[in-house]
């Protein structure tokens, strides 16, 4: 090196850091955004990163006040796994734990485990399709705290079965502290999974969450008292649980099941059925259609399809 000269600072992952953003980009046609993927995708991971690039670049350019925080989270990343590693350890540090622990953490265990990354995409996909309100995957993986506290999750969930349980633990308490979802680390999550809202979503230690399940807000799959071993409720593929639901007890709910707002369940939950109240009872049960084609209640978001065929239903 030339005597005076400085060495080039680089980033993580070694490319060279650039002190300022790049020139703004011109505005892209909506096409070029699309609104959902296409049936069949060779590569999803792929294709939902060149969007979310497509819809930051779009962003920074309509609203230049987020030209800085886009190009840092999302502009400046080579991938879906760096940009998201760096927003979750900017969101999770604390003064004791740094955000560069937290990024490496982070990045670490979505590189060693692809399936970590599908399921990344697979809930961006299921946002971005079950939630109207969800305006792109930008805006998912930017604004979510139920998808960001999902992702914490998963890697909490490898560090728990490394048995490296006071990380899994800190990482737990930090999720809850910022984004009031309250996962622990042992329980098991499948993909496609939405917290819509999230707020005050609690699942205990051995619950199993199946795929293709929504959650809203203020739900527990919680325990029944002090008991220990296996004391958490079991939810089927394509479940729609509504806002404040409450589930106690080593409960099955079957596949496709559905339960109602503020309902108290407390016993196992026929799959393709209904329950509701406080404790709960199934109404408006589809017997003998539990093998039609239909779409799961998890996916299709529907929350009132059973009041009619629910003969004394009055207002």
């Amino acid at each position: 090196m030339p005597a005076g000269q400085q060495p080039q600072a680089r980033e993580p992952d070694g490319g060279p850091q650039h002190p300022h953003p790049p020139p703004p980009t011109p505005a892209l046609p909506s096409e070029v955004v699309p609104a959902y993927p296409p049936p069949e995708s060779e590569d999803d991971e792929s294709w939902v990163w060149t969007q979310i690039k497509a819809e930051a670049r779009r962003d920074a350019d309509a609203e230049p006040a987020l030209a800085s925080f886009l190009y840092a989270t999302v502009l400046s990343h080579p991938s879906l796994p760096r940009s998201l590693s760096f927003h979750l350890a900017n969101k999770l540090c604390s003064s004791t734990l740094l955000s560069t622990l937290l990024y490496d953490l982070f990045l670490a265990s979505l590189t060693a485990h692809p399936s970590l990354r599908a399921a990344v995409v697979a809930d961006l996909l299921a946002a971005r399709a079950r939630d109207p309100a969800c305006v792109g995957f930008s805006h998912c993986l930017l604004n979510y705290k139920g998808f960001l506290a999902i992702q914490a999750h998963r890697v909490a969930h490898v560090l728990w079965a490394q048995n490296r349980r006071p990380l899994a633990l800190a990482l737990q308490s930090r999720v809850a502290d910022v984004f009031a979802v309250d996962i622990h680390p042992a329980a098991v999550v499948g993909k496609a999974i939405l917290l819509d809202h999230a707020t005050g979503v609690v699942i205990g230690e051995t619950a199993v969450v199946g795929d293709n399940v929504s959650i809203l807000h203020h739900v527990t799959l919680g325990g029944t008292g002090k008991a220990v071993g296996d004391r958490h409720p079991k939810i089927g593929d394509g479940v729609l649980i509504g806002a404040g639901a409450t589930i106690l007890g080593n409960v099955m709910i079957g596949a496709g099941a559905k339960i109602g707002a503020g309902s108290v369940v407390l016993i196992d939950v026929p799959a393709r059925s209904t329950a509701v109240g406080n404790p709960a009872r199934l109404i408006g049960g589809r017997k003998g259609d539990s093998d039609k084609d239909e779409d799961m209640p998890g996916e299709s978001m529907d929350h009132t399809s059973f009041i009619r065929q629910w003969s004394d239903y009055t207002i």
